[in-house]
């Protein structure tokens, strides 16, 4: 598994940016109130991301051999993807809560301070979502094995591999 890059989180906030604001444009065009996240979004938001770590906590533990069990590789690459999709959840909600804040900030009418903190409070929370999630996803990093670079390599040393 590759690790998440900045490039599809990147576009992951471009593309929930554009949506924020077009969705605000949209709302107001057909004279309906702007969308505003609920306050248990930046909550949720947050919980997920210290699930995240939690998670990968006993799996960092494991692999520098501390823990005692070894490791579970298909818990790890479990953990690993619900990091990963976590950081591109957070990357998209905190890009459309830019979009949202940007549309509200550009209005001629000076929005309400709860939308308004409604929104910054998602955003925040979503920058605390993908940094946990990115650290929960590098917590999750196997250490290669030797056989892993060789195949071949173990009881058959000497011969030759033709399987290729």
């Amino acid at each position: 598994m590759k690790r998440t890059s900045p490039g599809i989180l990147l576009l992951s906030a471009v593309i929930g940016l554009a949506v924020g604001f077009l969705l605000d444009n949209a709302l107001t065009a057909a004279g309906r109130p702007t969308f505003t996240p609920v306050i248990t979004l930046p909550i949720l938001l947050v919980l997920l991301g210290l699930l995240t770590l939690a998670l990968a906590i006993p799996i960092r533990r494991a692999t520098r051999g501390r823990a005692g069990a070894p490791v579970n590789p298909f818990r790890a690459l479990r953990v690993a993807m619900l990091a990963k999709a976590s950081s591109i959840v957070g990357a998209a909600v905190g890009g459309l809560a830019v979009g949202l804040l940007v549309f509200l900030l550009t209005r001629p009418v000076s929005p309400s301070v709860g939308s308004v903190g409604a929104i910054i409070l998602t955003g925040v929370a979503c920058a605390i979502l993908i940094t946990a999630a990115l650290i929960s996803e590098h917590l999750c990093t196997i250490r290669k094995d030797d056989d892993d670079e060789h195949p071949g390599a173990g009881g058959d040393a000497g011969l030759s591999d033709r399987s290729h």
